[in-house]
């Protein structure tokens, strides 16, 4: 499957250090954006550690043989991360949201832990692939917070499933087929606080993909950037 992708990350402009990792290889077929829990000890040990283990995911032809390898890739460091927590002798949480892109035999699984999400750009259309396991998704959810809320509410860096913060990891999946034009985005939430789906999908639509990152960083760092950002985008040719 051919493709052309665009890749980016910034610390932003309150965080000393960048907590995200992003792991691209198109001749793979897998992407993935991996957020460090902010406020947790080692967040940069937990996300690198998850783009490691993606990176020796093996190729296969099969599009749910492969996702099913890179998901079972996520489980080891799940239990590698709790043990690591455990090892100091104290309470603590290393851990990382990610999502993730595989795509092969013209299909795709987006498969996700936590609020980074995954987009499908199709038609001029913009869709969100990925459901928040977050606070207060669950509240707008059950009707008690209205979406338009949910970025701004006070526990909205609050997420309810990680890499490393149970001793099961509970991985969400979604599958499609693949058209040619489609492009899909991943992106921590360090963008998709900052900037809207709307305003996601206008600028994808502008330019070469570099054009299109390039321009959604300058917008989060225009905003303030409260907090660092990743993201890739893919395009189907």
């Amino acid at each position: 499957m051919r493709v052309d992708c665009a890749s980016r990350t910034h610390v932003g402009l309150k965080r000393s250090i960048n907590e995200d990792s992003i792991f691209a290889d198109p001749e793979l077929g897998l992407w993935a954006v991996a957020d460090g829990m902010g406020g947790h000890d080692a967040g940069e040990i937990a996300s690198a550690m998850v783009t490691d283990a993606l990176r020796c995911v093996p190729a296969a032809d099969d599009i749910d043989e492969f996702a099913a390898s890179a998901i079972e890739s996520l489980k080891q460091v799940n239990a590698e991360l709790i043990a690591l927590a455990r090892s100091g002798g104290r309470q603590q949480t290393i851990g990382t949201t990610v999502v993730g892109l595989a795509l092969a035999d013209g299909g795709y699984r987006c498969f996700w832990l936590g609020d980074s999400r995954g987009y499908l750009l199709r038609g001029g259309q913009i869709s969100r692939l990925t459901h928040d396991h977050s606070l207060v998704q669950n509240l707008v959810d059950a009707g008690m917070l209205k979406p338009e809320e949910a970025e701004t509410h006070e526990n909205a860096n609050l997420v309810t499933r990680a890499v490393g913060a149970a001793e099961t990891a509970e991985i969400d999946i979604v599958s499609g087929d693949v058209a040619s034009g489609d492009l899909f985005l991943l992106a921590s939430d360090g963008l998709t606080r900052v900037v809207r789906d709307e305003e996601i999908a206008a600028e994808l639509q502008r330019g070469s993909l570099d054009e299109a990152a390039d321009r959604l960083i300058e917008t989060v760092l225009a905003r303030g950037a409260p907090d660092n950002v990743s993201l890739t985008i893919t395009k189907v040719l």
